[in-house]
């Protein structure tokens, strides 16, 4: 409970400090003017934020501890890429659980150089750990670039859901958007896999428009797989 308190605080000193860098401008407010209106000590801000640019992103911290946990909670037969995704998912429900700090923070870090900045720093740290993980889990066979290339793309699509949601103020549905992304890299992992096994056919064909219409009719049916 004395944790949770804790957290609240932090969260409270943040939602106080965005609404004022909405309304008067980041540069004009200061730590004192937020601990006022937070109605703490200016020590009490510090104690949660290191500086004024954290103030913004209170819950980084614990959201890269909540991917960490579900990462360390996965089985060793637990598929990797799978538990990148559940992590993932995780980490969209808490996000959405706090929705006007999200759209808050989306509005200043469209407005505030600085704050951009800062949110690609925090953003790149999540990704860092999922790369690190699926490098560690993937087969020893993988190819090298397989982990870097799983964690963007997860990642991308993460917040592509997000990000429509923030753009359209909170009424599209990211969950159902980060399944079907998900749903696809799982489709897209199985293919790969498909292929990476399969023999490969070479066959010399000649141009003629009834090679072309099968042709056609078997790139189709191979898009429609993935």
């Amino acid at each position: 409970m004395t944790s949770r308190r804790i957290l609240e605080t932090k969260y409270r000193i943040s939602e106080t400090a965005m609404a004022l860098f909405l309304k008067e401008g980041y540069a004009n407010v200061t730590v004192e003017a937020v601990a006022e209106a937070s109605n703490v000590s200016r020590r009490s801000v510090f104690r949660h934020f290191e500086s004024k640019d954290e103030l913004v992103f209170p819950d980084h911290t614990e959201r890269l501890g909540l991917v960490e946990r579900c990462l360390l909670e996965a089985g060793p037969d637990t598929d990797p890429v799978d538990a990148v995704i559940a992590a993932t998912e995780e980490s969209l429900r808490d996000f959405l659980s706090r929705p006007e700090l999200v759209l808050r923070r989306y509005k200043l870090t469209r407005v505030v150089p600085e704050l951009r900045k800062r949110e690609v720093i925090e953003h790149e740290r999540y990704v860092a750990l999922t790369r690190s993980f699926l490098r560690d889990r993937l087969p020893p066979d993988a190819p090298s670039f397989q982990s870097v290339a799983l964690a963007a793309l997860i990642d991308a699509i993460h917040r592509a859901a997000l990000g429509n949601w923030v753009r359209g103020g909170g009424t599209t549905d990211p969950v159902a958007e980060l399944a079907a992304g998900m749903d696809w890299v799982r489709r897209l992992m199985v293919h790969q896999s498909t292929f990476s096994t399969a023999p490969l056919l070479l066959a010399l064909l000649p141009d003629t428009p009834q090679t072309r219409r099968v042709l056609t009719t078997l790139k189709d049916a191979a898009e429609d797989l993935l």
